[in-house]
């Protein structure tokens, strides 16, 4: 997974589900995927610039027992081959944190570093991919995205949200993946 030449690259870390699709609650079927209008060209427009794409993602319904890793991956599959098929973009790689400290399944239902703000999984991708830390953001819709953005000493874009509380210290505020465009060179 080594990008060609070890060159440094910048990755643009980003949550799934209220920044890439429809945020329904714990989505795992195919049926309840729905890519957030604009995403696809968005992504291809980042890929073009020599962004990584990383999905960053926390799925607590794995500890929670409403679904398992196999549907979170089977999900991101899908979820790949629509954006792929839409606007030629392909993501890099995606990241998730199965665990919550109040799971139901006794061997997720644990403290980690992997669930955001933890950085765990950013550290994962770094190992996977020469990633150039100083050039890369992260965009998510929730404060622990910011966070996590924040703890890994990145650039944080909040998307506005009717459901989740704004972090008083984002990069920026912005309404949809695609104003992030603007904020990039």
């Amino acid at each position: 997974m080594h990008t060609e030449n070890n060159r440094l690259r910048p990755a643009a870390f980003l949550d799934r589900d209220g920044v890439l699709i429809k945020d329904t609650g714990y989505a795992f079927q195919v049926d309840d995927l729905h890519v957030l209008p604009g995403v696809a060209d968005t992504l291809k427009e980042l890929q073009k610039r020599g962004f990584l794409l990383i999905v960053i993602s926390n799925q607590a319904g794995v500890a929670r027992g409403y679904f398992s890793e196999d549907d979170v991956k089977i999900f991101h599959q899908e979820l790949s081959k629509q954006i792929e098929a839409s606007s030629g973009a392909k993501i890099d790689a995606f990241y998730y944190c199965p665990h919550h400290p109040q799971g139901t399944v006794k061997s997720y239902a644990i403290e980690c570093d992997c669930r955001k703000p933890g950085t765990a999984l950013l550290k994962e991708a770094a190992r996977a991919f020469h990633i150039d830390w100083e050039k890369s953001f992260f965009v998510g819709d929730r404060s622990s995205d910011i966070e996590c953005a924040i703890n890994a000493r990145i650039r944080g874009f909040q998307i506005f949200s009717d459901q989740y509380v704004m972090h008083e210290n984002p990069h920026a505020n912005i309404k949809a993946l695609s104003d992030v465009l603007a904020y990039l060179p």
